[in-house]
């Protein structure tokens, strides 16, 4: 029995061959991939109250499967009582069939279940082939119990790509299936 992710399946035996006809590339190997997925977080009170980055990791490990880091802060700010090196986020980099988990979660449970979800807005590509979205709500993902949740955050997901071009990116997207608005 040898599991492989329903997104992984799909690229291989679909996203492949349409891109393909697509773009017009000659070889399986040119073809853009998803390279990896990284979700990061950003606590701006965890300067006065450190169990919020406690909750915060716990939080974000259970939704991606993989144990998330917390981000210390790389210079002095004097205005917000930041000193260097304080836990200020926390990130989570997933790869292989963990990212593909994840981006099958993210696709068909956690964004439909978004209130007033109307799609993902296509601005966020960056010029190099990588997709930047935010969420507003980290309870949107079903492995979150709604009534342990301390304080609602928002996290930033950022989808990298190895396309040349964000047509490309946006393509690839397209294949898998991610809701962009018309």
């Amino acid at each position: 029995m040898n599991y492989q992710p329903r997104l992984k399946v799909k690229y291989r035996n679909e996203v492949v061959s349409t891109l393909s006809e697509k773009f017009g590339y000659k070889s399986v190997m040119s073809v853009p991939r998803l390279q990896k997925i990284v979700i990061s977080q950003g606590i701006g009170d965890a300067v006065g109250d450190k169990k919020l980055i406690d909750s915060a990791v716990q939080d974000m490990t259970t939704i991606t499967g993989q144990r998330a880091i917390a981000t210390n802060s790389k210079k002095d700010i004097s205005n917000f009582k930041l000193r260097k090196g304080m836990p200020i986020g926390t990130k989570v980099t997933l790869r292989g069939d963990k990212m593909y988990e994840f981006f099958d979660r993210l696709l068909s449970v956690a964004l439909p279940r978004t209130r007033d979800f109307r799609g993902v807005s296509a601005k966020g590509f960056d010029g190099r082939g990588n997709f930047n979205m935010g969420v507003k709500e980290h309870i949107i993902f079903p492995e979150i119990d709604i009534d342990k949740v301390s304080r609602i955050m928002g996290m930033d997901i950022t989808f990298v790509t190895n396309a040349e071009t964000d047509e490309e990116a946006k393509a690839l997207l397209d294949a898998f299936g991610f809701p962009f608005t018309k």
